[in-house]
This record gives C-alpha cells, structure tokens and sequence, in this order.
C-alpha cells in the first residue's frame, strides 16, 4: 500500500489551483465519477455497487495518473476528504465507501443515480 501523500514537495497556491480546476472538471465530467485507486479495496467495493447497479460511471486510478497526487489533495482540500474512494454524482460530492454503502442501504444511492442520467431505467434496486 502507498501512503496517502506521496513525499513530493508542497504544491504552490497556482498548482494546487490548477489542481483543483481539473478535479472540478473531472467531476462533472459525467453522470457519476469515481476518484480512486488500483489497489485500494474500498474503492473496488464501490466501483462494484456501481457496475451491479447497471450506473455509467468513469473512474480517475489516481495512482496511475502523472498528477494524481495533485488531484488528490485538490480534492481533500475541496472536500474535506482525504482518503479514497471519493464519489460525485450529478457534479455532487457524495463521499468515500461508507457513505455510498450507507446511501445504497437507505435506498438513496439509486435515485440520485436516476437523476443524474447514471441509470437509463429505475429498474436498478440491488
């Protein structure tokens, strides 16, 4: 496992602004985005849910993008959360793993799945 923050050194306020730009584009790039990891389990847990949900849905594999580590801290700094996977949808942030599991449990996750255009029907209710 990689450690949150890579070792490089401290982004300047015009990196992290770029930084940040191209997360806010990427996540509303799509009906439903998925900040997150090759190797993270968490991760592979939600982008499950998702593929069983029949929901379109993009994944940014930040450990293999050249500015992930950028991105990522763009995000903890935007969201408030620093860790993987970190899910939008519609151009919303929802969360990381629990709060999508926890979404999914109440019934929550597939509307807003609806009503971002993620799922063609409503016939989705895994």
């Amino acid at each position: 496992m990689g450690a949150l923050f890579s070792s490089q050194k401290p982004m300047s306020k015009e990196e992290m602004e770029t930084a940040l730009n191209k997360a806010k584009e990427i996540a509303s790039s799509a009906p439903a985005i998925v900040f997150s990891k090759t190797y993270c389990g968490y991760c592979n847990r939600v982008k499950d849910l998702l593929k069983q949900l029949g929901a379109a849905y993009k994944v940014i594999e930040l450990d293999t993008e050249s500015d992930g580590g950028d991105i990522q801290s763009a995000l903890a700094q935007w969201t408030g959360l620093r860790t993987v996977p970190n899910v939008f949808i519609g151009g919303k942030h929802i969360g990381g793993c629990d709060t999508v599991l926890g979404k999914h449990s109440a019934g929550q996750l597939v509307p807003l799945l609806n009503d971002a255009g993620a799922i063609a029907n409503n016939s989705a209710q895994l």
